[in-house]
């Protein structure tokens, strides 16, 4: 019996495997989708947890389940962005209380590589949703076209076009922040940050 024919019978022993062999890369992608690691170990929790519970629709036969599982954490990170947005919405309707100097800020400025991090999630922010999986998934995770079709449930040629217009932008803000005179470029940032 195939690994996804006893995952999807429900083998826990095989379910555990797959834990091990791919909680790593489930962690890097849902990292480079949220720019936080605590979030980035909710998204790896809920994953497993919403993986078990679709355990039903994987194929019994067929490749590697990392495209799926990379799909549903994709899925995951984008259902905790809209939460974090809710809450933030509802917070923002509240009575602001009384600014605290924030010591935090100083000393992250001080540090290079936190502002290389800064500089390279803003670039990525500024993407759309569709791009930012796209990138993701392609740049971060290293999925061909096709398997990151699969984890996104869309046709190749829109990952292909997707990609494109990612990295088109990612240029242009690197081309802005040279001209103000910025440190390296957003593109090359993204390469090197991403694990």
């Amino acid at each position: 019996m195939t690994t996804r024919a006893r995952i999807r019978d429900g083998d826990q022993q095989a379910f555990g495997d797959l834990f091990d062999e791919f909680a790593k890369a489930v962690y890097n992608h849902a990292y480079r989708l949220t720019g936080d690691w605590s979030a980035a170990e909710d998204v790896v929790s809920l994953t497993f947890l919403e993986a078990w519970r679709l355990r039903g629709r994987i194929e019994p036969e067929g490749g590697s389940l990392r495209p799926w599982l990379l799909g549903v954490a994709t899925n995951v990170a984008r259902n905790l962005r809209r939460s974090a947005r809710r809450h933030r919405d509802a917070l923002a309707r509240m009575p602001r209380p009384e600014a605290v100097p924030d010591f935090a800020d100083e000393l992250i400025d001080r540090v290079a590589d936190a502002q290389h991090l800064v500089d390279v999630r803003e670039a990525f922010v500024r993407l759309r949703e569709h791009e930012q999986d796209v990138l993701a998934l392609c740049v971060g995770a290293d999925l061909d076209y096709a398997e990151a079709a699969e984890a996104l449930g869309v046709p190749v040629g829109t990952v292909r076009s997707r990609l494109s217009r990612a990295r088109k932008k990612l240029e242009l803000a690197a081309t802005r922040r040279q001209v103000r005179g910025d440190r390296g470029t957003a593109v090359r940032s993204v390469k090197e940050s991403t694990p």
